[in-house]
């Protein structure tokens, strides 16, 4: 009996998955991670790793490994086991590649101490990735045909080491230096003293393949007086050898329309954000700023009510995504799905909205041809689709009543009931005062008006600081809801949706390089 039940439980256990996250930037993890990540049960992360990755693993127990936060290699070893004892897919998430210049072969082992079951998940390597959007190729028929990987971690002013620079020196090729900026006054001496030219084109590149990526560039003989007076910093790659000359002509990250602009995006809290991947995309360095946390009404019986008897009114309007997910949440207590819709026409203001009820099986019958209350109704009266009809409205708490009050005006009887709550959030508001004294955003986008009181309450009595930043709106209420505080809106969004907030932060950018 006692072997049987030793057999079960090591049936449960769980295997470990070593994935690489890739060198910063989020597009550059593998299929086979993000894979592993959505099926994964515990996620064990790097400090370096992007916090943007952990958005695939919604319901994963998430535990952070950082070395900058005191965790030991023993205490990571500890964590695997446990995770691995708790059964599932266990991902153990390292920075680039997890067994290059990492030590992801002393976390197998220990696996194969302890009988657990893992498996190597390559991910793109700092060493190939940090040049090429630097517009280093790291071969060049004419320049290079070789490439050689080194840690500069290592101190090359130890009597005892394991790198042999003075070798390296006459090597004919591309030389790769992982976290070479500390040293690199020590390395560039021996590489030098082992007979390297001075004038050996060489780069460093800081924070490489993210928004915020810096490059030094210079000859072997200037670069660590550069680095210096650049004040680079670690996560850092070092590039010696002639295709460093290259990145004149090929230098194509710095040449996005938002490369070298800081935007400030005010969201809810923990909502995912695709607008902030598409602002990345054009080379942006975002800052988000949870502004609101979206939280359950606080009586659901008064939305379960309502959505029970939906076949008896002849319009639902979902002004937002939001609306859209807790009226959801409502059918599933029900019991009911989206047949429960009946003959009741719908509404969606905003492509976002339709797109979210379309995801759960409801085509929206009208979009307004403008995302706010006045176009809602204009456009509805040429239809003549108002006058003694019945709508329920879904809405947030701190809702303007201009919806309401339109389709009443306009003869139709209006039920609203609050489908979710926008609640202020405290959090990070000493760091955005630090953004905006260092004067280090240069747009600040705003997609609703409750984030626009959840910014405003975090600023307090320093309403000074609005001055700053160029103030981007989604749209007329938003915009109204700034010029409340004496805020100068820059531009609104045309149309009222987050393409159009999209075009307007490009538009901005350009006028501004102008």
């Amino acid at each position: 009996m006692k072997k049987k039940q030793k057999k079960q439980k090591s049936k449960s256990r769980g295997k470990v998955y070593f994935v690489g996250a890739g060198p910063g930037d989020p597009g550059l993890l593998t299929l086979r991670g993000a894979e592993l990540l959505a099926a994964a049960k515990t996620v064990i992360y790097d400090g370096l790793v992007n916090r943007a990755l952990l958005q695939w693993c919604p319901s994963a127990v998430k535990i952070s490994a950082a070395k900058s936060a005191g965790v030991t290699q023993e205490q990571i070893h500890h964590m695997l086991v446990r995770a691995a004892g708790r059964g599932g897919v266990v991902v153990r998430l390292k920075g680039g590649d997890p067994i290059i210049f990492g030590r992801g072969a002393e976390e197998a082992a220990c696996m194969i101490r302890h009988r657990i079951p893992f498996e190597f998940v390559p991910g793109i390597t700092a060493g190939i990735a940090v040049p090429a959007y630097a517009g280093i190729p790291l071969t060049d028929r004419h320049l290079s045909s070789q490439v050689l990987f080194v840690t500069g971690h290592e101190d090359p002013a130890k009597t005892s080491h394991a790198v042999d620079w003075k070798a390296l020196a006459r090597f004919r090729g591309t030389l790769v230096s992982y976290m070479a900026v500390a040293n690199l006054p020590e390395i560039v001496k021996r590489l030098r003293a082992g007979g390297m030219p001075a004038k050996t084109p060489a780069a460093v590149i800081e924070r490489g393949t993210l928004p915020d990526q810096r490059v030094a560039e210079g000859t072997l003989g200037n670069i660590a007086a550069v680095v210096k007076k650049m004040k680079l910093r670690a996560p850092a790659l070092a590039v010696i050898g002639a295709v460093s000359g290259l990145r004149r002509r090929l230098a194509w990250f710095k040449s996005k329309p938002l490369s070298g602009k800081t935007i400030l995006v005010t969201r809810p809290r923990a909502k995912a954000s695709g607008f902030t991947r598409a602002l990345e995309r054009e080379g942006a360095r975002v800052l988000e700023f949870s502004a609101i946390k979206i939280e359950p009404p606080k009586h659901p019986g008064v939305l379960d009510r309502a959505v029970a008897s939906l076949p008896d009114y002849d319009w639902i309007v979902f002004s937002s995504v939001h609306g859209v997910e807790f009226v959801w949440e409502a059918l599933a207590r029900l019991g009911r799905d989206a047949r429960h819709f009946g003959k009741t026409r719908v509404a969606a203001m905003g492509s976002a909205t339709a797109r979210a009820l379309h995801e759960r099986g409801i085509k929206a019958d009208f979009v307004p041809s403008e995302f706010h209350a006045a176009s809602l109704v204009r456009d509805l009266k040429k239809r003549k689709t108002i006058h003694g009809q019945s709508f329920l409205l879904p809405q947030p708490d701190r809702a303007p009543a201009a919806l309401k009050d339109a389709l009443t005006q306009a003869g139709a009887r209006v039920t609203r009931v609050t489908a979710y709550r926008t609640l202020l959030d405290p959090g990070g508001r000493k760091q955005l005062r630090g953004w905006l004294q260092n004067r280090e955003i240069d747009f600040a986008v705003f997609t609703s008006a409750s984030t626009v009181d959840g910014f405003m309450e975090a600023l307090g009595s320093r309403r000074a600081l609005l001055k700053g930043p160029g103030m981007i709106s989604i749209g007329p209420v938003t915009s109204r809801a700034l010029r409340r505080y004496g805020a100068r809106v820059l531009r609104q969004a045309s149309p009222h949706n987050l393409q159009g907030l999209l075009d307007s932060v490009l538009e901005s950018a350009k006028r501004k390089s102008r």
